[in-house]
């Protein structure tokens, strides 16, 4: 070995006795923290990107505009719910989101057109704008009319004509595919003789549709939906009394149309009542107007159209014991109850004035003193 490896050697030696000073270990807290720092900074970003894509629009190719309905009194979450049903935003939650951080609180009701291209700034500016694409409407209709009155009814509420409606109310076949739908309404409606198979069946009451253009169809079905749900409370008591529906709803009609109040309704279903036991015609004059398609107060009746049979006519031949072929108005809970909670009268006769005071009677003398003093104070209807 020679001078110079010696050397080399040596450096060697002295380089491998160095101590080689041991890393430095990195605290386990502080890993976690960064861990923990980098999860959260994943999760916002994440969170971030999703809800800038979720109130993006569902479709941004399908411009096709839907109705929808937004009810008055519901609030953000209800909105979103109908918006989601309707396919219009991807998430109820975003959408509530997006009101929550803009401070949205004046969101309108009513009926919009609103499409799927849509994102969920544009939804709620139309939806704050109140730019209602329809005006909803409020139809009444009063207790004891009539089809012919229910009709002009519609005609003056909607966009529908007279004629339109009483086309589609006076069709036996229109009628005839309802009997599927509705337990209340069987095959008594189309008897020949009835002039509108569904009068009588129509609910009186306020309702509410989304526009002028609503279908008469629609209008009936709605008044169909409460009548089911007025009628299915008293199913078993009308069954108890031995009626059918038709026949119930036939007596109630005439009820509700001579009383003008419960008590007075209660004691002319006991009249009724009792002549129907005792096999005498109800001699009801409103059955006579409506026979002869005569509103009340139009004019007086005849003593011919008062004594010409007719299956509606209780005034007239043959009609002893028997209730009219079908209804003459649609009724009200009230005549429900009446016909089948009657008062418990010994009263055969009643008569009503022009004010619509009934009075009540034993027997046919009474009864004609009654109208005497009647006719005499200018109460009475003259016939001619």
């Amino acid at each position: 070995m020679n001078e110079e490896e010696k050397k080399e050697e040596e450096i060697l030696k002295e380089f491998e006795k160095e101590e080689i000073p041991p890393k430095k270990k990195i605290p386990i807290a502080l890993i976690i923290l960064i861990v923990l720092i980098l999860l959260t900074v994943i999760a916002v970003l994440g969170v971030y990107f999703w809800y800038n894509q979720s109130i993006e629009a569902v479709d941004v190719n399908n411009k096709e505009n839907k109705v929808v309905k937004i009810e008055s009194g519901k609030g953000t979450a209800g909105i979103a719910e109908t918006l989601k049903e309707n396919d219009l935003i991807k998430y109820d939650i975003s959408f509530k989101i997006y009101c929550k951080l803009n401070n949205i609180n004046n969101l309108q009701a009513g009926t919009y057109e609103l499409s799927p291209s849509m994102s969920v700034e544009e939804i709620v500016k139309k939806l704050q704008s109140g730019e209602i694409v329809k005006k909803e409407i409020s139809i009444m209709f009063p207790e004891g009319k009539n089809i012919r009155s229910i009709a002009k009814i519609i005609e003056k509420n909607t966009n529908n004509t007279y004629e339109d409606v009483m086309s589609i109310l006076e069709s036996k076949t229109y009628a005839k595919g309802l009997i599927e739908k509705y337990w209340f309404l069987t095959d008594e409606i189309l008897d020949s003789s009835i002039y509108y198979p569904l009068e009588g069946y129509l609910y009186p009451n306020t309702y509410t549709f989304e526009s002028a253009d609503v279908k008469v169809e629609d209008i009936i079905e709605r008044m169909l939906k409460q009548t089911d749900k007025i009628l299915s409370k008293y199913q078993m008591e009308i069954n108890s009394k031995g009626y059918t529906v038709h026949k119930f709803l036939s007596l109630a009609s005439l009820v509700e149309n001579e009383g003008k109040n419960t008590v007075d309704r209660q004691g002319i279903a006991g009249v009724f009542s009792n002549r129907i036991k005792k096999n005498m015609a109800l001699q009801s004059d409103v059955t006579t107007y409506y026979a002869f398609k005569i509103d009340m107060g139009e004019r007086d009746l005849t003593s011919k159209e008062l004594h010409t049979y007719n299956k509606y006519n209780t005034r007239g031949p043959n009609m002893e014991g028997k209730i009219p072929v079908g209804p003459i108005s649609n009724v009200s809970e009230s005549s429900i109850e009446a016909v089948l909670k009657p008062t418990n009268i010994d009263a055969l006769f009643f008569v009503a004035d022009k004010n619509g005071k009934v009075y009540f009677s034993k027997t046919n003398e009474e009864h004609e003193q009654t109208i005497k003093k009647l006719q005499e104070q200018n109460l009475w209807y003259t016939y001619d």
